[in-house]
């Protein structure tokens, strides 16, 4: 079957793969892998990432070879665009990091403010209250978005939920907080 595989059509791997034949997907990485690295390489600027996005576009593939559509172009094409994608994605995710840690250490003052300190601890205890009152899908994609410092891709593989879900949950969740934040301010407690 290999000799049929290597002379086999995009289209005909793709079936092969919806048909769960781990024959057929070694194919499309033999063909493939090569070209997928090298753009996640030239992108993200490093071996490990490059890998890592590389076996991101593979698996995405083996799940669901169905977003594969023979009549837009080429097996190869598509397989770029979502390395393409994945690599833009974890670009905009570490630099997203690299801010918020940059942040971070922006925050050192050379004197003690005691005043400032309670008024951030105050903040701080605001903030709990509010995502405490959060449904708990919502709390939970928050704390790994925001304090865990995750990826939207990342917290939606750790829900086991589509990204889009977890994007909506966090909009979600963070539109409550803030209203509560506001009746909080206020100094009304609902």
């Amino acid at each position: 079957m290999s000799n049929d595989l290597a002379k086999a059509s995009d289209a005909a791997l793709s079936v092969a793969v919806a048909r769960w034949h781990p024959e057929a997907l070694s194919e499309v990485y033999r063909r493939n892998a090569g070209p997928v690295y090298g753009l996640a390489k030239r992108l993200l600027g490093d071996q490990a990432l490059a890998e890592e996005v590389t076996q991101e576009v593979f698996v995405g593939f083996w799940e669901r070879p169905e977003r594969y559509d023979p009549a837009r172009g080429s097996l190869r094409a598509f397989l770029l665009a979502v390395a393409h994608g994945r690599a833009v994605d974890m670009l905009r995710s570490e630099a997203s990091r690299r801010a918020r840690e940059q942040r971070a250490q922006a925050v050192v003052v050379d004197g003690y403010d005691l005043e400032q300190e309670v008024v951030e601890l105050i903040a701080n205890e605001r903030v709990r209250q509010a995502l405490d009152k959060l449904p708990e899908a919502e709390r939970t994609a928050i704390e790994l978005a925001y304090f865990g410092g995750h990826s939207y891709r990342d917290v939606a593989r750790a829900q086991n939920q589509p990204e889009g879900t977890v994007k909506s949950r966090i909009r979600s969740g963070l539109r409550r907080m803030g209203d509560e934040l506001s009746h909080l301010a206020q100094g009304t407690n609902r």
